[in-house]
């Protein structure tokens, strides 16, 4: 990162937010994954040491969003709403279109849904968080998430676990585990002492 914060490498003539800690052996394709930050927190993004963060991602913040990217992450095409807080762990692979969203932003409520709309139908102020259900997401250490997927409000994925391409991971994953499908079912076990990672240890019939 040049002295006025732009990358030398950069094909868009921006910089890297004041509020974004980046570590010196961590590679950022490309400013514009922070078009869209718009936090006001000190801290808003920190990415760690040998992350790598490359096209396509974008760090959709809100006013009070923060994430944390950590150590040895690699990230391609991913988009982050985060209005309340997002935490990827280290040694992670997050894949190409793939969503961490800890808010909706727009209302559940049919009635208030409707409401919403019609305000930005007349051009008004954007309002992140509007139905005010920010729930942090946690990604723990070396998971893989794989491409296509969505990873909603409140949900922690544990340890070592795999979701499925294209899944819609709307509850908790345990640790060493891989989820798949709309809405994300446990697939199978994954035995961390395995060479493999698999779980090797005999199923019951049926």
């Amino acid at each position: 990162m040049n002295a006025d914060r732009s990358l030398p490498w950069d094909w868009f003539p921006g910089r890297i937010p004041t509020n974004v800690t980046l570590d010196p052996d961590a590679y950022v394709e490309t400013t514009y994954s922070f078009q869209l930050c718009r936090s006001r927190r000190p801290d808003a993004v920190r990415i760690g040491r040998g992350a790598s963060i490359y096209l396509g991602v974008m760090f959709d913040l809100g006013l009070h969003g923060k994430v944390a990217v950590g150590d040895f992450t690699l990230m391609n095409g991913s988009r982050i709403i985060c209005d309340s807080e997002v935490s990827i762990g280290d040694y992670c692979l997050i894949s190409w279109n793939t969503v961490l969203m800890d808010t909706r932003r727009i209302p559940l409520d049919v009635a208030a849904r409707r409401r919403a709309l019609e305000q930005f139908s007349e051009r008004q102020p954007r309002q992140p968080d509007i139905d005010g259900s920010g729930r942090p997401i946690r990604i723990a250490d070396k998971v893989w998430i794989g491409f296509d997927s969505c990873i909603l409000p409140g949900v922690t994925v544990g340890e070592g676990s795999v979701v499925g391409a294209r899944s819609v991971v709307d509850q908790d994953v345990p640790p060493f585990t891989i989820v798949a499908g709309n809405p994300a079912r446990i697939i199978r076990k994954l035995d961390p002492d395995s060479p493999g990672g698999v779980d090797t240890s005999p199923r019951s019939p049926g």
